[in-house]
C-alpha cells in the first residue's frame, strides 16, 4: 500500500464504493462503509499473512497450537486497524465525511465463538503471540450460532439464537481445499503383523468433513499476521455426483447433513440428554482430530523431518479438558497410521501437550459415560483403555504409596471417562492460571497427581491485552498516560509503573478524573439509550459483569442493593454518595437458579430505579447481552470493580485486570488473581474482605457453619430472605422462593450470608475513600501503574520460556 494519507483513505474508500457498492458517499449506509474499510484493511493484511507463514518455513522454527473449544475474539475491525497503524487516519476520515467511526466500527457482530473468561482469555494470547513475534496460532469451532442473544423480558432472561454469521464475515478465508476426514463410530478390526505387532483396522465409519476457515490474528505494528483456524462440521461425499441420483433419499440425505452440521452448529449444546451430551464429545473429537490432523500434515509438508522429531517442532497447549482427546488422537495417527509402537508414541504424545487447568468446580471436570465413548469413538476409547491400564500398573509396581489412591486416579473409573485426568496423564506441563488456584490444585484438588508428577506443575497467571483492553477502549486514557510517561508502555506494559510518580500530582489527578468523567458520562447515555433509566455520571459506577454462577456471588451484590435500599426507606435523608449499580451477564439456559438471580436484580431494578422517594440516590442497571463489545463500553467507566467470588472458587480472573488497568478500584475476596493484585497494590489501594480460601476449604471439609444462624441473629439479613420469601420484590409471592430456600435449606454453599457483613462494612469504607476525590484517584492511578504486570504480553513470556521454547519471528 502507498504511504497512508487521509486523502488517499478518503479516495478509496470513495472509489471502493462505486466499484464495490454502487454508490455514492452520500447515499453510503454506515454497513456500507463498514466493508469497505474492512477489505482494505484485508488488502493490509494479507500480504503480510502470507510473509509470515513464508518466513516460519524458512526458519524452520517450532511453532505453538493453541486447541481451545473457545476464542471470544469480539469484533475486529477496530483491533485491526488499530494493530496495522490505520485507526487513527481511519476515525479521521470517517468524521471528515460526516460519519461517527464508532457506529461504523459497531456494525460489525461479535463473533460467536465463546462465552465467558476462557474463550476471551484464549483471544488475548493470540493478540500477544502475534504482538511478540512468536509463531503461534489457534484451533477452534467455527460454530455458526454462537451461545445465545439474550433479552430481559419482564425480568426474564430469554434465550433467542446468535446468528452471527447471517451477513458474510469479513475476516475469514475459507480453505476448502484443505478440509479434513473425520471418522465416527463404526468397527475396529485387530490383526498381529508378521513382526508380532498389532494392526488395527478401522472400518464402517461415519465420515464428517472438517473445513477449515482461516481467520488472520495481526500483531501490533511489526507485520507479523498469525492464523486462528476454525473447522466447520460439513457432509462427507465420496462420490457427489450420485449423492441425489435416487430421489426417495433425498429428505434422508438433508437430514443426514442437518445432524451433521450440528456439529459446528453453536457453542455448549444442552447437555442435559443423552443426545446433547454425545453431540458435544462429538465437537470435542471433532476440534482435536481435525486439528492433530492438520499439525502432522503441517509438519510433514514444512519441516521434512521423521515424525519422532515431532517434539522439536511442535507443542501443542490445551485450554482446560475440552480438548483432552488430542491424546489419545495422536496416539492413534502415530501407530495406526505411521506404524510407531505404543512406547515410542506415548514419548512423543507426552512431550509434544501441555495442559492448562482453569477450574476446581467438580461440573467443569468433564467426564463422559464409558458406553457414549465406546459407541461414538470406539478406537479412541481402546486407546484411553490402555493408557489407563499401563498408568494404574505403573502406580502399582513402582509407587507403591499411592497404591489405594488409584480409584482416585484412574482415567476410567465407575464407568466414566475422567478428562482432567487423561490431560494430566498425557501432558508434560499442567498449569494453573493464578497462584492460589495452582496451590489449590497441587494441595486440595489434584495433590495425589502433584505427589506422582511434582515436575509438570507449575503456575501461569493469567493476563489481558492491554493493546485492546487500554490503548483500545480507553483511548483518551490512554493518551494521557502517554503524554505523561511516553509511549514506550505500549511494547513494554511493566513501564506503566513510571505512573506511580505521579500518583499524587493534583493537576494530573484532575485530568484523570476529566477522563473517568467523560467516560462515565457516555456510558450514562448508553444506559439511556438502552433501558431508558437516567443515572448520575457523578455517582459511583459500581460495575460487576460476568458470567452468572453462584460462585460469583451477583447475589451477595443485590443483597447489598436491597440492604441500601432498605436504609434509604427508613431514612431517605440518609447521608450517602450516590450509588449506580451496573450489571450484566449470561446464564447458562439451564441454570435454574442463575436465571432466577438474573430475574431478582431486575425485579429490584424495577423497582428502586422509579422511587421518586430516595431522591435519586440508588439505581440498578441490568445491560443485556453481556459480550466483549459491551465490555468495551462499561470498563473504562467503571469506579468500583465487582470481584467477590467465593474463595477458592475463582481460578483466576481476567475482568479484576480489566478494570485495574482502567483505574477501578477492586472490591473483592482473596481469590483467583485478585491477591496477586493485592500484593503489587497493597491493601490500602483495594477493598477486601470476607473467608479465606482456607477458611471455606475448611468449612466444606469439616462443617461448623449454619445459614439459619446468621439470618436469626442479623436484621438485616433477616429482613431481605423475609421480603423474597413474602413476595414483596415478586409479583406473587412464591416468585424467589428458590433463592430463600437455597440460602437456608441448601445451608447458603457460596456462604453469601457469612461474607455478608463484612462485604457491608467493606463498602461503607469505600464511600469514606470516594468522598475524597484527590485520595480516591491516586489509588486509581496506583491500580494504573502497577496493571502492566497483569499484560497477557507478560504471561506469554512466561509460557514461551518455561513451557514452550519458542523463538521470536
Amino acid at each position: 500500500m502507498p504511504q497512508l494519507t487521509r486523502d488517499l483513505w478518503k479516495e478509496k474508500i470513495i472509489s471502493k464504493l462505486k466499484s464495490d457498492k454502487g454508490k455514492e458517499l452520500e447515499d453510503a449506509s454506515n454497513k456500507d462503509i463498514y466493508d469497505i474499510i474492512s477489505s482494505m484493511v484485508n488488502e493490509e493484511i494479507m500480504p503480510q499473512w502470507v510473509a509470515t507463514q513464508k518466513k516460519y518455513k524458512e526458519e524452520n522454527c517450532k511453532q505453538v497450537y493453541y486447541v481451545s473449544m473457545e476464542f471470544l475474539i469480539g469484533s475486529l475491525l477496530e483491533s485491526n486497524l488499530l494493530n496495522c497503524g490505520m485507526l487513527q487516519i481511519s476515525n479521521e476520515v470517517l468524521e471528515s465525511i460526516g460519519k461517527n467511526p464508532q457506529e461504523v466500527y459497531s456494525q460489525e457482530h461479535d463473533a460467536g465463538l465463546g462465552n465467558g473468561g476462557l474463550g476471551r482469555l484464549a483471544a488475548c494470547f493470540m493478540d500477544s503471540l502475534a504482538s511478540l513475534s512468536y509463531p503461534g496460532h489457534g484451533f477452534g469451532i467455527r460454530y455458526r450460532y454462537g451461545l445465545f442473544e439474550q433479552r430481559i423480558i419482564h425480568g426474564n432472561q430469554i434465550e433467542l439464537p446468535d446468528y452471527w454469521l447471517k451477513d458474510n464475515y469479513a475476516w475469514e478465508t475459507r480453505k476448502e481445499e484443505e478440509a479434513i476426514c473425520i471418522h465416527f463410530r463404526g468397527d475396529v478390526h485387530m490383526f498381529r503383523k508378521n513382526d508380532g505387532n498389532l494392526e488395527f483396522k478401522y472400518e464402517n465409519t461415519d465420515k464428517v468433513l472438517a473445513v477449515p476457515y482461516d481467520v488472520p490474528i495481526v500483531g501490533f505494528q511489526n507485520q507479523v499476521v498469525n492464523t486462528l483456524r476454525l473447522w466447520s462440521a460439513e457432509p462427507y461425499y465420496e462420490d457427489k455426483d450420485n449423492v441425489y441420483r435416487e430421489g426417495s433419499k433425498y429428505y434422508h440425505d438433508l437430514d443426514h447433513k442437518h445432524s451433521i452440521e450440528q456439529i459446528s452448529g453453536f457453542l455448549y449444546p444442552d447437555d442435559s440428554n443423552h443426545e446433547g451430551k454425545e453431540l458435544r464429545l462429538k465437537q470435542q473429537y471433532f476440534l482435536v482430530s481435525s486439528s492433530i490432523q492438520n499439525i502432522i500434515h503441517h509438519f510433514k509438508k514444512n519441516y521434512k523431518l521423521p515424525l519422532k522429531r515431532l517434539p522439536e517442532k511442535v507443542v501443542i497447549q490445551i485450554n482446560d479438558t475440552h480438548p483432552s482427546l488430542i491424546i489419545p488422537e495422536l496416539m492413534r495417527i502415530l501407530m495406526d497410521e505411521e506404524n510407531f509402537s505404543w512406547n515410542n508414541a506415548w514419548e512423543i504424545t507426552t512431550n509434544v501437550i501441555a495442559y492448562t487447568n482453569h477450574t476446581i468446580m467438580s461440573e467443569a471436570l468433564e467426564t463422559w459415560p464409558t458406553s457414549m465413548m465406546q459407541e461414538l469413538l470406539p478406537r479412541i476409547y481402546m486407546i484411553i483403555n490402555e493408557i489407563n491400564e499401563r498408568f494404574c500398573k505403573g502406580i502399582w509396581f513402582d509407587h507403591e504409596e499411592l497404591r489405594n489412591q488409584i480409584p482416585n486416579m484412574a482415567i476410567i473409573a465407575d464407568n466414566y471417562v475422567h478428562m482432567a485426568r487423561l490431560a494430566i496423564v498425557g501432558s508434560f506441563s499442567i498449569n494453573g492460571v493464578a497462584r492460589i488456584h495452582t496451590e489449590i490444585l497441587k494441595k486440595q484438588e489434584m495433590k495425589i497427581f502433584y505427589q506422582l508428577y511434582p515436575e509438570r506443575f507449575n503456575n501461569k497467571t493469567n493476563g489481558i491485552n492491554h493493546r485492546r483492553w487500554l490503548l483500545q477502549v480507553n483511548p483518551k486514557l490512554a493518551g494521557l498516560i502517554t503524554d505523561v510517561i511516553g509511549p514506550q508502555w505500549i511494547q513494554r506494559p511493566k513501564q506503566l509503573i513510571s505512573l506511580l510518580k505521579y500518583s499524587k500530582d493534583s493537576s494530573l489527578l484532575e485530568r484523570f478524573d476529566t477522563v473517568k468523567s467523560e467516560n462515565k458520562q457516555r456510558l450514562a447515555n448508553y444506559i439511556y439509550e438502552q433501558t431508558g433509566v437516567l443515572v448520575d455520571h457523578h455517582s459511583i459506577f459500581d460495575v460487576q459483569i460476568k458470567r452468572l454462577h453462584e460462585y460469583k456471588r451477583q447475589l451477595l451484590n443485590i443483597f447489598h442493593v436491597l440492604y441500601l435500599y432498605n436504609e434509604l426507606k427508613e431514612n431517605p435523608n440518609l447521608n450517602m454518595v450516590p450509588r449506580t449499580f451496573i450489571f450484566a451477564a449470561k446464564a447458562a439456559p439451564s441454570y435454574h437458579l442463575a436465571k432466577e438471580i438474573i430475574k431478582l436484580i431486575n425485579k429490584v431494578a424495577s423497582i428502586v430505579n422509579y422511587d421518586t422517594t430516595i431522591q435519586n440516590k440508588l439505581k440498578v442497571i441490568f445491560l443485556e447481552n453481556y459480550n466483549v463489545s459491551l465490555a468495551e463500553k462499561i470498563i473504562p467507566a467503571a469506579d468500583i470493580s465487582e470481584q467477590i467470588s467465593t474463595a477458592s472458587k475463582e481460578a483466576s480472573g481476567t475482568g479484576n485486570m480489566k478494570m485495574m488497568m482502567n483505574g477501578a478500584l477492586t472490591v473483592g475476596t482473596l481469590d483467583g488473581a485478585n491477591i496477586e493484585i493485592r500484593d503489587l497494590v497493597g491493601e490500602r489501594n483495594m477493598f477486601i474482605f470476607g473467608l479465606t480460601a482456607d477458611e471455606v476449604l475448611n468449612y466444606y471439609q469439616n462443617g461448623g457453619y449454619r445459614a439459619i444462624d446468621i439470618y436469626n441473629t442479623d436484621d438485616r439479613v433477616k429482613r431481605i430472605l423475609d421480603q423474597l420469601n413474602q413476595g414483596e420484590f415478586g409479583s406473587h409471592e412464591i416468585e424467589f422462593k428458590d433463592i430463600y430456600y437455597n440460602i437456608l435449606y441448601h445451608n447458603d454453599p457460596y456462604f453469601v450470608l457469612k461474607d455478608f457483613e463484612p462485604y457491608i462494612e467493606t463498602h461503607e469504607l469505600v464511600e469514606q475513600a470516594y468522598r475524597d476525590k484527590l485520595t480516591w484517584l491516586n489509588m486509581s492511578v496506583t491500580n494504573i501503574a502497577y496493571s502492566g504486570k497483569f499484560s497477557s504480553d507478560r504471561t506469554i513470556q512466561e509460557y514461551v520460556a518455561e513451557i514452550w521454547k519458542l523463538k521470536k519471528l
